[in-house]
């Protein structure tokens, strides 16, 4: 079975690593501690501490099963700073309608953060913008309408 690849920058690849560290090397033998120490106490039937470091234990692994498929995965983005938007660039767009500029970075959907500035390239606004250079004026069609940006700068 072939799986799709899943684009992220070497950034937020190392920072999936730092989470599943975190998760097999603390998390996991917290949950494990905790499974014992309720275990210990007798009756599991009605033992809300051991039912809850189960659902704890059912989490974390699940999280760790989905980060080493997402990491298995994984095609590290590389900028080619050709000039032209594409996966890792770092654009400033001009909306044409207010004349604001924001800044960018387009990453993979796993990696994406709007709040911190990292749209996902399957976004309408990067889907508008990849492949073009500064000074293009692209077209975006997103859910709540169309609008123009002009692509200022792209590093």
């Amino acid at each position: 079975m072939s799986e799709d690849k899943v684009y992220l920058t070497n950034e937020g690849f190392l920072e999936l690593e730092e989470e599943l560290n975190e998760l097999k090397n603390v998390r996991r033998p917290e949950v494990i501690k905790a499974l014992k120490d309720a275990r210990a106490l007798g009756d599991l039937s009605e033992n809300a501490d051991y039912d809850a470091a189960r659902a704890e234990q059912a989490q974390i692994e699940g999280r760790i099963l989905e980060l080493e498929k997402i990491m298995e995965n994984a095609h590290i983005i590389e900028n080619d700073n050709s000039g032209k938007v594409g996966l890792g660039a770092t654009v400033s767009i001009k909306y044409i309608d207010d004349d604001e500029i924001e800044v960018y970075r387009i990453v993979g959907s796993k990696e994406a953060d709007p709040s911190n500035n990292k749209v996902s390239n399957e976004s309408p606004l990067a889907k508008a913008i990849i492949g073009h250079k500064q000074g293009d004026i692209c077209p975006v069609e997103s859910p709540n309408g169309k609008y123009d940006v002009e692509i200022v700068e792209v590093k």
